[in-house]
């Protein structure tokens, strides 16, 4: 946003600060190197660099409490069957001044330090460099393989290569035989994840630890064996510095490092990062939570969704989400074509007003509907953030009301959606509103009247081509999926 007139009113500065806080992680986000969100018992916990690590109960709000030992640098983590597995960096990375680093391993039933299971292992050595070869042991990243159940581990920083390691999953040690393997290099901090027949091997790429004038972002390549090679998508191989981006600076936040990714639900993913500096938080190190989208087999970062006013479009169809009261014609003055003259000065004709049709809609409830859109008021939505009540995995829970208004869509303990004249905070008037693998969105209600709890499971649905309601959530059916347009 370019702001023009330096004179600027207080209210105005107020409002450009809420829409910022509300489009960052809120708390005390503050975290470098943060291992992938690992979900236990309710509460989302992340690791990161010489500290413990973060907590959340709702995954948007983020605060200090999570208990690692060992210290060093660049965690990960990661639950196999009913314990967790932590890896960290003992050493290296230059640290000290030298490159002789250590990987280690450790096991805890929960990573709840307030409960009584709360208790890790001890450490145990599962790589190591000298210092001198071309490797640096440090920045491990884990995948369980979901069609082998074998546990590799992929390490290294831009001291030498990338190396990759095979580990017990029951035991959390190194397999007796293996030999590393070098996988990539001009990278660093590297994660391992798999999807739909194929390895992919996330690498952070540019500078660090400089604060707004780090360079960090982060590349990809992937393969068919997890050993590798790791091509990108022009044919690169990352062995020879080969990468795609995935996301780089951006939204006022530069340096992204550190990929992990979280599946939340079939069709909904996120990755987790940092920023090596948020220009918003005084250029302080903050986790970075962002929608994953996979683009022609390729992942790529998503875009939190932002307050504004948009058309709401079914997938199903390419319908408005739309009030359900009388369409009021516009007039205009209609000449046949043959008489028009070509030298008559050419008026644009102004969207149709919301003063010039309010008075005739309904005082109390209005139902939805969905139809044609004409880029008339009953059918454009502002789309507010409401960070006072809390949020989930890349935003807070927003409002959405006719534009101009105060109305209010709503859901009802018959799952239906209809709209209220208006806004008062309840749960059921909240919406949820995610980035899908596709690049569509899923729009959920908080929470349905007459059910505990927060809602996971109906989703605002078009059940036909005019037909708005609440059903079940399904991926692989457009009648789930939604578009926002800015017309």
């Amino acid at each position: 946003m370019k702001i023009r007139n330096m004179m600027i009113g207080a209210s105005v500065i107020a409002t450009l600060m809420s829409v910022q806080n509300a489009e960052a992680q809120i708390g005390k986000p503050y975290i470098h190197d943060p291992s992938t969100l690992a979900e236990c018992d309710g509460k989302y916990y992340t690791f990161g660099t010489g500290r413990g690590g973060l907590i959340s109960e709702d995954g948007w709000s983020w605060h200090d409490g999570g208990v690692r030992p060992g210290g060093g640098a660049a965690p990960d983590v990661i639950k196999i069957g009913d314990r967790y597995l932590v890896i960290y960096g003992a050493t290296g990375g230059g640290l000290g001044g030298g490159h002789n680093g250590r990987i280690l391993t450790m096991w805890n039933k929960t990573l709840d330090p307030s409960s009584p299971d709360f208790q890790y292992t001890e450490a145990i050595e599962v790589a190591a460099s000298d210092g001198m070869e071309d490797n640096d042991a440090i920045d491990p990243g884990v995948l369980l393989d979901p069609n082998t159940g074998r546990l590799w581990v992929s390490y290294g920083t831009y001291f030498g290569f990338i190396r990759l390691i095979e580990l017990d999953p029951k035991t959390g040690k190194r397999v007796e035989g293996n030999v590393e393997k070098d996988i990539a290099i001009d990278c660093e901090a590297t994660d391992l994840i798999y999807r739909d027949g194929w390895y992919y091997l996330l690498g952070t790429h540019g500078t660090c630890c400089d604060g707004v004038n780090s360079t960090y972002n982060i590349v990809v390549g992937r393969s068919r064996s997890v050993e590798g090679p790791y091509i990108d998508n022009v044919g690169r191989d990352m062995l020879k510095g080969g990468g795609k981006m995935v996301i780089a600076a951006g939204d006022r936040v530069v340096g992204p490092g550190h990929f992990g990714r979280t599946v939340l639900d079939e069709g909904v993913e996120v990755m987790s990062c940092h920023y090596e500096a948020d220009f918003n938080q005084g250029g302080r190190s903050v986790l970075g939570i962002r929608p994953l989208l996979w683009k022609n087999g390729w992942p790529v970062a998503g875009d939190r969704f932002k307050e504004g006013t948009y058309e709401i479009e079914s997938e199903r169809r390419g319908y408005a989400l739309e009030l359900a009261v009388d369409f009021v014609r516009m007039k205009q003055e209609r000449k046949a074509w043959f008489r028009l003259d070509p030298n008559e000065p050419v008026v644009p004709i102004e969207n149709q007003k919301l003063d010039e049709v309010i008075g005739e809609w309904p005082k109390d409830n209005i139902n939805v509907r969905i139809g044609d859109y004409m880029f008339r008021p009953h059918q454009r939505w502002t789309i507010t953030a409401v960070p006072e009540a809390g949020g989930y995995l890349s935003n807070p829970y927003f409002k959405i009301t006719i534009e101009g208004t105060d109305r209010a869509l709503v859901a009802t303990s018959d799952l239906e959606v209809t709209t209220v004249p208006s806004f008062t905070g309840s749960d059921e008037q909240l919406w949820r509103i995610e980035q899908l693998t596709d690049g569509t969105f899923r729009i959920m209600p908080k929470a349905i009247p007459g059910q505990e709890g927060v809602n996971k499971k109906y989703v605002l649905y078009s059940i036909a081509d005019s037909t708005p309601t609440l059903a079940e959530w399904d991926f692989n059916s457009d009648n789930s999926k939604w578009n926002f347009r800015n017309h």
